[in-house]
């Protein structure tokens, strides 16, 4: 993390349009340093050291952003500006964000708390902040033209509210929404219970991540912003498998899972070898008669869902969206299936015109992933990410839950890939193979038809006849 104390000048922010009246000069004499991050590695929890106390969170591929206390209110300083993003190593694009990156860092605060929040607009075009799912005044709302004038180019707005509820909410723009939210522009917030809440547990591991998707053609670095639905890169915070850190825990560990959708469509999120409950939305806990165990939930547009479950299998675990071409990356969804067409004669001719051409398809796509074909530089291979048996033939929304029972207690590492008990690894199978039985109704219907005796028919055919009457 660094500080932009040279990059702003208190002498520009001066000139900063205030969107609270009720913000003093003296809290405005001063704004908080901003706090600019870079890497794209997943940062340890920020633990408050000023403030009521709280359990912080792990935001996936991010970090959460420092406050100071400023006679009793909290104040936070949000810097909306171009970012360039490693989505994956050796992948990066050209997007748009907060203080460094996209999405921009989490803020934590307690309910209660009173919250200001600094915005300063460093892009090229007006912007705004909406914070989703907030209770709080009309005019602190975020929406550029209704609630608020937009904060141009230059200039510092200022928000200030009570955080009144518990819960998992976000934060983004609600000016040319369409252009800023395709350019990367959200974040994540969370307000955590002042007191024991008898719908909240305490858990051991708390993370957090933002569902984005982008359209970014191979070889380029901007998104297109005029994409509805046909995305080529699902991403969770802004990063695709295997750019996705692993959510590392100890072994009986209670799990919390904080999951927010900016994309343009649903996610059913799908977790391995454990059961969870709904424990929330952005309307807050849910009530405990509502809960019942899942394996996957579907996490609308514009919805918060939170999960929680025991961590008692030990292993590695695959966490991923369930839509098929959500883990794959940089996919071309033109492209013919080819599966079961011999192109063997057809290549070699080919060949003789392009050097470079590769068969791609006649036997699905899973070879994609052993081809070195060469691609355009700042390019995301489709299907990538080996583990500890070869390739894992994925990309997009997919990570891995590592559960260890030698992970020390609130230590994030990555342990490594899981070291199988003996004789607990599917292998294959050697001996004598016969040929399948079949079933005699193997084929048939549940209903089948009643048969009655053909009769046969008799077809009549009448000639035209002329007009003249012959």
């Amino acid at each position: 993390m660094t500080s932009r104390r040279d990059f702003f000048k208190f002498a520009g922010i001066a000139g900063g349009a205030v969107a609270a009246a009720s913000v003093s000069r003296v809290a405005m004499a001063a704004l908080p340093e901003p706090v600019i991050q870079t890497s794209p590695d997943t940062m340890a929890p920020l633990v408050p050291n000023s403030g009521r106390p709280y359990n912080p969170v792990v935001t996936l591929n991010g970090w959460t952003l420092p406050w100071r206390m400023n006679q009793g209110v909290k104040e936070f300083h949000l810097v909306a500006e171009p970012v360039v993003r490693e989505m994956a190593p050796g992948f990066k694009a050209h997007l748009w964000g907060y203080n460094g990156q996209s999405p921009g860092p989490t803020i934590e605060v307690v309910e209660g708390d009173r919250v200001r929040i600094f915005v300063t607009n460093k892009l090229p075009e007006h912007t705004s902040i909406h914070w989703h799912g907030q209770r709080l005044p009309n005019g602190m709302d975020g929406v550029a033209g209704l609630n608020q004038p937009a904060i141009q180019p230059g200039k510092t707005f200022v928000y200030e509210f009570v955080a009144r509820r518990p819960g998992t909410f976000m934060y983004h723009p609600h000016a040319d929404e369409m252009t800023q939210m395709a350019m990367g522009m959200m974040g994540f917030w969370v307000t955590h219970p002042k007191v024991k809440n008898p719908l909240i547990d305490e858990v051991q591991r708390d993370f957090c991540f933002l569902l984005n998707a982008f359209d970014i053609d191979p070889g380029s670095y901007t998104p297109k912003i005029m994409t509805m639905l046909d995305f080529n890169l699902w991403s969770w915070n802004s990063r695709i498998f295997p750019g996705i850190d692993s959510l590392n825990v100890r072994l009986n560990d209670k799990v919390r899972i904080r999951i927010g959708n900016l994309t343009m469509t649903n996610h059913p999120i799908h977790l391995h070898g454990h059961e969870f409950l709904v424990t929330g939305t952005d309307g807050g806990p849910t009530p405990k008669s509502t809960r019942w165990y899942e394996v996957t939930t579907d996490v609308a547009v514009g919805q918060m869902r939170q999960i929680e479950f025991l961590a008692d299998e030990e292993g590695d675990w695959a966490f991923h969206c369930h839509k098929s071409h959500h883990t794959m990356n940089a996919m071309g969804h033109s492209v013919p299936t080819l599966i079961g067409v011999d192109h063997s004669g057809l290549s070699k001719k080919i060949n003789n015109l392009i050097p470079d051409y590769m068969v791609m398809g006649e036997r699905g796509m899973a070879d994609m992933t052993e081809m070195e074909m060469p691609i355009p530089d700042n390019t995301a291979s489709m299907m990538t990410g080996e583990g500890p048996f070869g390739s894992v033939e994925m990309g997009g929304m997919f990570s891995v839950l590592k559960v260890r029972r030698d992970q020390k207690p609130g230590d994030y590492k990555d342990p490594g890939w899981f070291k199988h008990p003996e004789g607990t690894v599917a292998h294959e199978y050697e001996g004598p193979l016969g040929e399948p039985a079949r079933f005699k109704a193997e084929g048939g219907q549940s209903m089948p038809r009643v048969q009655t005796p053909s009769q046969p028919t008799e077809v009549k055919v009448r000639k035209p006849q002329s007009h003249s009457g012959h």
